[in-house]
């Protein structure tokens, strides 16, 4: 008897909020219909029209500043749920956005709230259900269902990049304009 061979779903690359200059190789996503993008979509609202576990690997620069959790929107929280509901397992998403200290963020008018690395913790659902579990929507029907592994880093300023990484680091903390942006690497955690 032959087995029947299940065809092998094709995954896929999105640039999330990519004004009009998606990432080469990637399926580029935006509100706006710029030239270049494939799916005009706002990722404020939810459903995002992508399956469960269909996304490989997604890139997100100079977006996320443009949603709030204020004044009860959740823009954040549900940008980061419906990220992780259409990533595969162990799929990666790379986030850039304007470092909370640098004055890139508060030049742009349609920038919305700061986010700093910490933000990052509630990400994790191990770590939400220790330390903030009023964050999450087994306690807030608004909460975050999502489950990242997060790292991060920062793009320094230009005349830090010569110095030692010991300066750089004593540079993040008294030094206005040291990080510019916050580059994370967030990777879908599924049971």
């Amino acid at each position: 008897m032959n087995a029947v061979v299940k065809p092998e779903t094709k995954l896929i690359k999105l640039d999330l909020g990519c004004g009009p200059n998606p990432k080469e190789g990637f399926i580029g996503v935006d509100a706006i219909k710029f030239d270049k993008v494939d799916v005009v979509h706002d990722l404020r609202k939810a459903p995002w029209p992508w399956a469960d576990n269909s996304v490989e690997e997604s890139n997100c620069s100079h977006f996320l500043e443009h949603l709030t959790n204020l004044n009860g929107k959740w823009e954040r929280v549900r940008f980061f749920n419906e990220l992780y509901r259409i990533t595969v397992p162990g799929g990666k998403c790379t986030l850039t956005l304007p470092h909370w200290s640098s004055q890139r963020y508060y030049g742009d008018p349609t920038h919305a709230e700061g986010f700093s690395e910490f933000g990052f913790y509630y990400l994790d659902k191990n770590w939400r259900a220790t330390n903030a579990p009023h964050t999450d929507i087994a306690h807030n029907e608004n909460g975050y269902t999502c489950h990242w592994n997060c790292t991060w880093g920062y793009a320094m300023h230009q005349s830090l990049l010569v110095r030692n990484q010991e300066y750089q680091n004593f540079a993040m903390t008294p030094f206005k304009e040291a990080c510019t942006d916050l580059v994370t690497t967030m990777v879908a955690t599924k049971e």
